[in-house]
């Protein structure tokens, strides 16, 4: 499985950015998924995580109301919408594949995740 994060960049505070994350393999609707972040000189950090089947969601508190993940088993693609964005968003996000997670079950720590993405920076301007 390799993972493939896009759509980082500079946004201005209030505005809007959609990460992407395109997993390789067949077995994508079996993962677990998640996005998480990280700022130099700290731990990543969970942001959230989504079911197999997309039916069941986790958030970060201090994203709820603002980010949504959601997946396209088709496109084996999930994704993070994030709206209302401040200063302390930016961040490395990463997105992440929980090869063992059961149906309906979500991963919110980080050691739960077997294989990560490259990262992708965004950036938000005051």
């Amino acid at each position: 499985v390799q993972l493939q994060a896009s759509g980082g960049g500079l946004v201005q505070a209030g505005g809007s950015l959609r990460l992407s994350c395109a997993a390789s393999g067949r077995t994508f609707s079996s993962y677990v998924m998640g996005w998480f972040r990280q700022t130099p000189g700290k731990e990543r950090e969970f942001v959230a995580t989504i079911s197999w089947a997309g039916t069941r969601r986790d958030y970060a508190d201090s994203v709820k109301g603002r980010f949504t993940i959601s997946r396209d088993n088709a496109k084996n693609t999930v994704y993070l919408q994030m709206n209302s964005l401040k200063p302390e968003d930016t961040a490395v996000y990463y997105c992440a594949a929980d090869l063992n997670g059961v149906s309906g079950s979500l991963s919110t720590t980080r050691l739960r995740y077997d294989v990560w993405g490259q990262g992708t920076l965004v950036t938000v301007s005051s």
